[in-house]
C-alpha cells in the first residue's frame, strides 16, 4: 500500500510572485497577486514525493465571509497536467524535484477581487489529509489583456497603477498651479485598509455574498469606492467642509497625501477624519482604485458647473453693484476635480470603452447615494446623457451656460454681457512619466464652435448654449501683472474698449473679493467707483484698481484666490457689460536640499528651507515631510521661535529610503499667517 502524501511545508513564492505580478511593494509579507496571470508555489513533502499516478491535489479558494461556486467567490480545482481552461481556476506542474513539488496556479481574468484563502486536500487512495496554505489577496490586472482594466501602453501602466506620487492642479484657469501628492498606494497597511473600506460599504453589510461577487467588475468597485470616500451615506472616509471652519480637525489645504487620511480612519475604528475638499476627495479615491489595480488619474476641470437641476443652465441675479443676490447652491466652482479609471463598459456599446469619470466629492445622489459616475468620457464629449451613470451632471460641470442678469432698483432685470466666463477649461491631469501638465479638455469637448460641438449640444438638449451673445460694441476684460505674490501690494486694470464710432458715457464699478475655490465670496479687499468714465471712437483704456495687502490679509482664504470684477454700465443704453476674474497669489518657494548619498537602507538627510515674504513674523511654524519608500510615517518639525519678515528658516529632517528608484518628497509648511505651503524634490535611491 502507497504510503499516504504528507506535506512538510510550502512556499508561497513571495519574491517571485511579487515581480512577476508588479506588486513587489506589497509581497514582503503576504501574496498579493493579479488576476488572469498564473502564480507560483512550492509544496515540500515530507516521506516520499508526489506520484500523479496515485496522488490527488485538490485545491479550494473562497473569498467573502458567503463563498459560493455559482457566485464565483469559491473555486474547487485539481492539480492537473491538461491545459487549464481559458477563464477557470487551474493547477499545474512546472517541476518537480524529488519531495519538492513547483506548481502555478492560473486565476480567471474576471475573478472578483479580495482576499481568499487557499486551502489543499492531499489524498492517496481513502487516505487524505487537508492543509491551510494561508492566504492571497487578488487584484485587477491592466497586464492581462482578458481583464476589463487591460490597458496596452506599459507607460500609461507605471503611471496610472504603479506610481504612488503624483501631481493635482489647483488655482484658476489662468494661473494653473501643480501641487505635489503623494499616493502612497503600496505604503504599509493601505492594501488592509482598501479591503477594509469595500467590507464597510452598505452593500456588503446588506448582502455580502452579492456585494463580493460584483467585486469582478471595475464599473461596480469604482461606484462603491466613490461613494466610501465620503462619509454622508455610510462609514466612509472623509468629511467634507467648504466654510473655513476646521477648528476640530485638519484643514484640507493641509493634506499633502492619502496615507495619513486613510491610516486615521483605520485607526479611529472607521470614523469620518474631518476635513476634504474636491481633490482630497479625488487623491484618495484615486490611492484606494491604484491599489485595488484599477488603472486611475486625478483630473481638474476649471470654471465647473454645479448644476442642481440639470438644464444646463447656471443663472445668477445681482444687484446694480454686480453684488449677488443671495447665495445659492448653483454655483461656478474656481476649479472641480474628480477622477478617471480605465476600463471597458461591456453595459455599453463599444466606443464607451476605456476613461470613466467618476466624482466621490458628496455633491448630488446617484441612485440614492452620494457618489457619481463611473460614466464613459467619450459619451460627455459627443452630448449623450442616457449611459450610466450621472451623464447629465457630468456633461454640465463642463458645458453648462451661464445667464448673468442685474436687478434694477426698479425691479425689472437685464441681462448682461459677461464674455469672461465659459465653463470647462484647461481640463487637465499630469502628464505620463513627466512632472508636467497635460490638457485632455478635447477628451470632454469638441472644439468651440464646430459642427460636431453643435452635434453634441443638439443631442444633449442644449441649444441655449452658443446662442448669439449680444454684442454693444463696448468690451471689458480684467488685466494682471504677471506675476502676483502672496503679502504684496499690486494692481489689476479693467481694460475697457469701444469698437464703434461714436462716444459712449459710462459708469465703472471695479471690486476685488476674497474667493474660496468653490465660488463662495469673502469680504472685500479693494473698490473703486468711476462715475464718469468716457470712452473715444475706437479707443481703449485701462482703469487701475490697486490691492493692498493689509486688506485681503486677514480674509484670503487657504485658496489663495482672489475674484476682481468689473461691471460697465452705460445708461443711455441701459446695457451692463461684466468681467471677471480669478486672481492666484503665489506662496513662497520651499527650497529642499538632499544631504548624503541617496542609497538604499542608508540615511538620508533632507534639508527643508522657506523665506518669510510678509511684513510681519510668521507664528507655530510647522514643516510636514513624507514621500512614498523615503518615510514610514509622515514627519513634523515645530519650529520653537517665530520666523521674523525676511528671515530664511531651516530644518532637517531624517530619512530612511526603502526602495530603489524615483521618489518624491511632499512638504507642507503651516503658519498662522501663511497656510498649506507646498514644496517637493524628487529623489533617486540608488542600490546599497
Amino acid at each position: 500500500m502507497v504510503k499516504e502524501l504528507s506535506l512538510e511545508r510550502w512556499n508561497l513564492e513571495l519574491e517571485a510572485n511579487g515581480r512577476d505580478h508588479h506588486t513587489a511593494d506589497l509581497c514582503r509579507e503576504r501574496l498579493v497577486v493579479r488576476r488572469g496571470q498564473p502564480f507560483r508555489l512550492t509544496l515540500h513533502f515530507e516521506s516520499r514525493g508526489y506520484e500523479a499516478s496515485v496522488d490527488r491535489l485538490t485545491f479550494t479558494v473562497a473569498t467573502g465571509p458567503a463563498p459560493s461556486e455559482e457566485a464565483g467567490t469559491k473555486a474547487r480545482f485539481t492539480l492537473s497536467d491538461a491545459a487549464a481552461q481559458e477563464g477557470a481556476w487551474a493547477a499545474s506542474v512546472v517541476d518537480q524535484q524529488d519531495k519538492e513539488l513547483s506548481l502555478q496556479l492560473s486565476t480567471p481574468a474576471h475573478a472578483p477581487i479580495g482576499l481568499y484563502s487557499l486551502n489543499l486536500e492531499a489524498s492517496t487512495g481513502y487516505q487524505g489529509s487537508s492543509f491551510r496554505l494561508g492566504h492571497f489577496t487578488l487584484l485587477f490586472n491592466t497586464w492581462c489583456p482578458a481583464d476589463a482594466v487591460y490597458l496596452d501602453s506599459e507607460e500609461e501602466r507605471q503611471e496610472y497603477v504603479l506610481a504612488q506620487q503624483g501631481f493635482i492642479y489647483q488655482g484658476s484657469a489662468k494661473f494653473i498651479r501643480s501641487v505635489p501628492w503623494n499616493f502612497g498606494q503600496f505604503e504599509d497597511g493601505i492594501l488592509d485598509i482598501c479591503l477594509t473600506l469595500l467590507n464597510a460599504n452598505p452593500k456588503f453589510l446588506k448582502n455580502s455574498g452579492r456585494d463580493c461577487s460584483r467585486r469582478s467588475l471595475p464599473v461596480y468597485v469604482c461606484r462603491v469606492v466613490s461613494a466610501m470616500v465620503n462619509c454622508n451615506d455610510d462609514q466612509g472616509v472623509l468629511m467634507g467642509r467648504w466654510d473655513s471652519n476646521y477648528a476640530d480637525g485638519v484643514s484640507p489645504m493641509f493634506w499633502i497625501g492619502s496615507v495619513d487620511i486613510l491610516r486615521r480612519w483605520k485607526n479611529d475604528s472607521l470614523r469620518m477624519v474631518k476635513y476634504g475638499q474636491c481633490w482630497v476627495f479625488a487623491a484618495v479615491a484615486c490611492t484606494v482604485l491604484r491599489c485595488l489595480g484599477i488603472p486611475t488619474r486625478v483630473v481638474t476641470n476649471y470654471n465647473s458647473a454645479h448644476d442642481v437641476n440639470s438644464n444646463l443652465l447656471i443663472e445668477y441675479f445681482r444687484n446694480e453693484f454686480g453684488e449677488f443676490e443671495s447665495n445659492k447652491s448653483e454655483m461656478i466652482w474656481n476649479f472641480h476635480c474628480w477622477v478617471e479609471s480605465w476600463m471597458t463598459r461591456p453595459d455599453l456599446q463599444p466606443e464607451y470603452n476605456g476613461w470613466q469619470a467618476l466624482d466621490p466629492t458628496p455633491q448630488e445622489k446617484s441612485e440614492g447615494t452620494y457618489c457619481c459616475g463611473p460614466v464613459p468620457v467619450r459619451a460627455i464629449k459627443e452630448g449623450d446623457l442616457k449611459p450610466k451613470y450621472d451623464a447629465p451632471f457630468v456633461f454640465a460641470e463642463v458645458n453648462a451656460d451661464v445667464v448673468e442678469w442685474i436687478r434694477q432698483a426698479d425691479g425689472s432685470v437685464q441681462k448682461s454681457i459677461n464674455q469672461s466666463l465659459v465653463v470647462g477649461l484647461k481640463i487637465s491631469t499630469k502628464r505620463v512619466g513627466r512632472d508636467e501638465r497635460e490638457d485632455i479638455t478635447h477628451t470632454y469637448k469638441y472644439p468651440e464652435g464646430s459642427p460636431e460641438e453643435r452635434e453634441a449640444f443638439k443631442r444633449a438638449n442644449h441649444m441655449n448654449k452658443r446662442a448669439d451673445k449680444e454684442e454693444t460694441g463696448v468690451a471689458m476684460r480684467i488685466r494682471v501683472a504677471r506675476s502676483m505674490k502672496k503679502g504684496s501690494d499690486f494692481e489689476v486694470f479693467a481694460h475697457i474698449t469701444n469698437t464703434t464710432s461714436e462716444d459712449r458715457a459710462c459708469r465703472l464699478l471695479l471690486c476685488a473679493r476674497t474667493v474660496s475655490y468653490n465660488g463662495v465670496l469673502g469680504p472685500m479687499c479693494g473698490t473703486k467707483e468711476v462715475l464718469d468714465l468716457s470712452l473715444e471712437p475706437s479707443s481703449e483704456q485701462s482703469v487701475p484698481l490697486p490691492i493692498l495687502y493689509e486688506k485681503y490679509c486677514n480674509y484670503l482664504t487657504e485658496s489663495n484666490l482672489i475674484k476682481v470684477r468689473g461691471l460697465l454700465v452705460e445708461p443711455a443704453t441701459n446695457s451692463y457689460v461684466l468681467a471677471e476674474r480669478d486672481i492666484y497669489l503665489e506662496n513662497p518657494e520651499i527650497k529642499i536640499r538632499i544631504l548624503g548619498e541617496p542609497k538604499q537602507n542608508r540615511k538620508l538627510v533632507a534639508e527643508v528651507s522657506l523665506q518669510n515674504p510678509l511684513t510681519m513674523p510668521l507664528e507655530g511654524c510647522t514643516f510636514t515631510v513624507e514621500g512614498a519608500g523615503l518615510t514610514e510615517n509622515q514627519k513634523t518639525v515645530e519650529l520653537p521661535h517665530p520666523v521674523e519678515s525676511g528671515e530664511l528658516v531651516k530644518v532637517r529632517v531624517d530619512l530612511l529610503p526603502v526602495h530603489v528608484g524615483l521618489h518624491k518628497l511632499v512638504v507642507n509648511f503651516e503658519s498662522n499667517k501663511l497656510k498649506s505651503v507646498k514644496g517637493y524634490r524628487n529623489v533617486i535611491i540608488g542600490p546599497p
